[in-house]
């Protein structure tokens, strides 16, 4: 039986994440994970920060403040958005913090090595001799060579938008003092991709089944690929071992090379954590485990190229991924999302004033699957009075407030010799439904959160068709079986809405009087005739409240306001 091995992209530490991040890598994945585990599927979710790189170093040192306390207050906050959107790891970490990363993605460099996957090349670089260090992309400013624009990163010119080489810049200067660097030689070593390619990757992922998105990008990089460095002059990273650096000082593993390593970190301190040091091993080199990485478009390459060579380049016998759903970018209002130019959604004010796990669903409906989406007030606001207050919400306390008044509050019995026709009625006569966790298992998630509301949708017809309401003067039987019908099929709602919205379908499982946590009852799948029905008659309703606050015009308005004001 197959093992799952779930990871999200790591976040880096250097910011606030958007609801751009979440869907595009984690809420899928929280689904995905929580619907694998109600069918009895073994899962570990992975994930944690990303906390090396130049970009860390410059946002630290602009605050004054050290790189671990910088990346401790971004992985809290990342963490935080997270936790109030109800994604939940088995493990969370971050790279500067995991005990074993430093030595696993060591490891990683000396195996990769010894195979002679890795290539040193000495090059030139900029070097400042008032700080004593080479300088990186970031920390050099001069003049394009092709426009003219002063100041231009040594990555890129922000006006032309070409990329730069900062060897390339005009008068450079170090952005950290002021001096004008001097050229000086360095050893770096490289990743030697093509010859990874050759000997098994290329022809693994020729063999292997991806997304149209995934096998196109990938396609083509495959044709084009060169060796990759895997070492940076810096101080802030996972040191370069010393007996393999020839002497060479102040050098780090590139942020890129020790980043997805820490899946495996990770996946090893959860290990230890549980007493079970080793078992890590049962997970990455189990020939059981699928190992499935949700991502956005934008990692692409290192997800199912780089990562991939760096797992079989070991030769440590570690799987390859089996799925990459890779999701394309997703929007804001038309725009992308940008703090600096004011286009975005403070998540600290929107959680204080609306439902997450309502935002939880929308984003689910709008997931950038196969083309870019975005996130749009109007939409949010239909999706939420539409599908979940009207459809889900609506069916809930009408049928349950009118048992409340009519019923004393218990559940109605549902005469046996009502029960066939009111089955054939609902199931043949009210529109289809379906399994929502067939589409989840295919990566398809707007599908899956179409599925849930079209199962909803089917109650609210069966319940408009029988008129429990003129029932209860001619027919009061009757009128007891369909509501105890319309009563079993909200379960089942329950039951459904568990992955997409855990804490709703809680709520929705105590209202009708079960104790116990709805997901521990696994998945529920379809219902079948005549064996669906499940409550027991007389059972005692809980407390019937509201679960979707519907969203008015002029808050819609005043957001898509707000949002124009800033940007």
């Amino acid at each position: 039986m197959p093992r799952y091995l779930v990871t999200s992209a790591l976040p880096y530490a250097n910011g606030p994440i958007h609801f751009g991040h979440v869907v595009g890598a984690y809420l899928p994945a929280d689904v995905y994970v929580r619907t694998l585990r109600l069918q009895g599927e073994e899962v570990l979710f992975v994930s944690g920060t990303d906390e090396h790189g130049v970009a860390i170093t410059i946002g630290a040192e602009k605050e004054g403040v050290p790189y671990a306390e910088y990346v401790a207050k971004w992985r809290a906050s990342i963490k935080s958005t997270f936790d109030r959107i109800g994604i939940g790891f088995d493990v969370w970490s971050g790279t500067s913090i995991s005990p074993p990363h430093a030595a696993l993605s060591q490891e990683f460099f000396r195996r990769l090595g010894e195979g002679g996957y890795l290539q040193e090349k000495e090059s030139e670089q900029l070097y400042c001799p008032k700080d004593e260090m080479f300088l990186a992309d970031r920390y050099v400013a001069g003049t394009c060579p092709f426009c003219g624009f002063r100041p231009a990163r040594g990555d890129e010119c922000p006006r032309c938008g070409k990329w730069l080489d900062p060897l390339a810049l005009l008068e450079p200067e170090c952005k950290v003092c002021g001096t004008r660097p001097e050229r000086r030689k360095t050893r770096h070593w490289y990743l030697d991709l093509p010859k990874l390619r050759d000997e098994h990757i290329g022809a693994w992922f020729e063999d292997h089944p991806w997304k149209p998105n995934v096998k196109a990008f990938i396609g083509n990089q495959l044709k084009e690929v060169e060796p990759r460095p895997i070492t940076r002059d810096m101080s802030w990273g996972v040191p370069l071992p010393a007996d393999l650096a020839h002497g060479e000082t102040g050098k780090v593993l590139y942020v890129w090379f020790d980043a997805p390593i820490g899946y495996v970190s990770f996946t090893a301190e959860w290990a230890a954590a549980r007493g079970t040091p080793d078992a890590w091993k049962d997970w990455w080199r189990g020939p059981d485990t699928r190992l499935v990485h949700f991502i956005g478009k934008d990692n692409i390459p290192f997800h199912c190229l780089v990562f991939p060579s760096m797992l079989f380049g070991v030769k440590q016998r570690y799987v390859l991924p089996w799925q990459v759903p890779a999701n394309e970018f997703y929007n804001l209002q038309g725009k992308k999302f940008s703090t600096s130019a004011g286009w975005y959604i403070d998540l600290d004010d929107f959680f204080a004033r609306y439902d997450a796990e309502s935002a939880r669903f929308y984003l689910l409906s709008s997931t950038p699957e196969t083309a870019d989406s975005e996130w749009n007030w109007n939409d949010f606001q239909r999706v939420v009075n539409t599908g979940l207050a009207d459809t889900i919400g609506n069916l809930a306390t009408r049928v349950l407030k009118f048992i409340e008044k009519n019923f004393d509050g218990r559940v109605p019995a549902c005469d046996p010799a009502h029960r066939a026709e009111l089955d054939r009625v609902l199931f043949e006569d009210c529109g289809a439904f379906g399994d929502p966790a067939l589409a989840i298992r295919e990566f398809r998630f707007r599908r899956a959160s179409e599925q849930l509301i079209e199962n909803a949708r089917v109650a609210n017809v069966f319940i408009d068709k029988l008129a429990p309401w003129s029932l209860k003067k001619t027919d009061p039987a009757r009128c007891a079986s369909v509501l105890s019908t319309c009563c079993e099929w909200i379960a089942w709602i329950s039951r459904w809405s568990a992955p997409f919205m855990p804490g709703k379908a809680q709520r929705l499982w105590e209202m009708l009087g079960n104790a116990g946590r709805v997901d521990a009852l696994g998945w529920c799948g379809v219902p079948e005739r005549p064996t669906w029905r499940s409550l027991a008659a007389g059972q005692k309703l809980g407390v019937v409240e509201g679960l979707f606050a519907k969203l008015d015009d002029k808050t819609v308005q005043a957001e898509i306001e707000k949002l124009q004001g800033r940007g």
